[in-house]
């Protein structure tokens, strides 16, 4: 038995099987009516938050009100600190020392520069602020090594954005019982009220006139014992290299000049000779490392490091010395680092390279 189905809209009555009752029924089946208002809920939703979200950018990129930056210069940091954050702006303090005592507290910098355009709340502005003088007043530095004082005021003139206190060079010298490099005098005197930029005048001891040493016995000694036994007595010297002869040890002092235990003045300088090792390794350099020092009133501390290729560093001699042909014997690798060094800072460097064989000296068989 088939199903009827009553049509109020045309008063009909159709049979299962007909084929207005077949194209109804399907089209109720698979399209209820409720789709349409959910689809088209969706599409004003997903417009909703896209109109919110255009909204949010725009109010982001506008950002924060800009102003001007206001202008600070001269003015106490409390006061420029105060005007900044009325207009909310934020200062980054920077303190520097000023050739004026009367700059202190003041601000002597300022970025961005006054009339500059900027956001309120998002920007800092930098400002240097003074810190008076470094010194007020002239210290004592008599008694002082004039070295320690020059590097004192270096590191002074380096905080500050102009040099205060400078020294007046070349130095006067004389004699005295001080130690050499000790100041004896100076001007302005100590206490002297720092106004501007200043010149120190120093007096400089050369040490005693004619003073007596002792010359060291270093003959028979080993190169690096020879060394270190110069490093400990401060003698002047000069060194010189020659194959060695019959029965001679290599690598050894065989002669000085003057001799062991003469009396001779403080800076007599000592020649002394080294003989050099027949054989080397393959790698392997002996030599003299020659430099010449400028010369010094006084004897200044001087010292010959080596850097081998391993990076292992070492001294080889460190002395006073008062300045010409510096002299020192050497045995080390193909590709070490020879460093000299006055006053802590270095003034030469030179890296070992391959040499010729050295010729050997012809010596006359009486002499053996």
């Amino acid at each position: 038995m088939g199903y009827i189905r009553f049509d109020p809209n045309t008063a009909s009555v159709q049979q299962e099987g007909s084929r207005d009752f077949q194209q109804e029924v399907p089209s109720r089946l698979h399209k209820p009516p409720h789709v349409s208002f959910f689809i088209f809920l969706a599409f004003c939703l997903i417009l909703l938050v896209g109109i919110i979200a255009l909204v949010v950018f725009f109010v982001a990129v506008q950002g924060a009100e800009e102003i001007k930056v206001p202008d600070v210069l001269g003015k106490d940091v409390t006061t420029a600190w105060l005007e900044l954050q009325e207009k909310e702006l934020y200062p980054r303090i920077q303190l520097r020392y000023s050739q004026s005592s009367s700059d202190k507290g003041l601000i002597l910098e300022q970025s961005p520069a006054p009339g500059s355009t900027v956001k309120a709340g998002s920007h800092r502005i930098q400002l240097v602020v003074s810190q008076g003088v470094i010194i007020s007043r002239v210290e004592d530095y008599r008694g002082r090594q004039v070295n320690d004082v020059r590097v004192e005021l270096q590191m002074l003139s380096t905080s500050a954005s102009k040099t205060l206190v400078s020294l007046q060079e070349p130095f006067m010298y004389e004699y005295s019982p001080e130690v050499p490099g000790t100041i004896l005098q100076q001007h302005p005197e100590p206490g002297t009220s720092i106004t501007g930029p200043l010149t120190l005048e120093f007096v400089v001891s050369r040490g005693p006139e004619n003073v007596m040493i002792q010359i060291p016995a270093l003959v028979g000694l080993s190169m690096n014992a020879a060394l270190e036994e110069i490093s400990r007595s401060g003698i002047n010297f000069v060194f010189s290299l020659r194959q060695a002869r019959m029965n001679e040890p290599v690598e050894t002092v065989v002669s000085q000049d003057p001799p062991s235990q003469s009396q001779a003045a403080a800076q007599t300088r000592v020649a002394l000779t080294v003989t050099v090792p027949p054989v080397l390794g393959s790698n392997e350099v002996f030599a003299l490392f020659t430099y010449t020092i400028p010369r010094n009133p006084y004897p200044l501390p001087v010292q010959l490091e080596r850097l081998l290729p391993s990076g292992e560093r070492r001294s080889l001699i460190t002395v006073p010395y008062r300045g010409g042909e510096f002299t020192v014997p050497y045995r080390l690798p193909v590709g070490s680092v020879l460093i000299l060094s006055m006053l802590n800072r270095e003034i030469h460097r030179e890296t070992v390279m391959p040499r010729a064989p050295a010729l050997v000296e012809e010596v006359p068989l009486d002499q053996w």
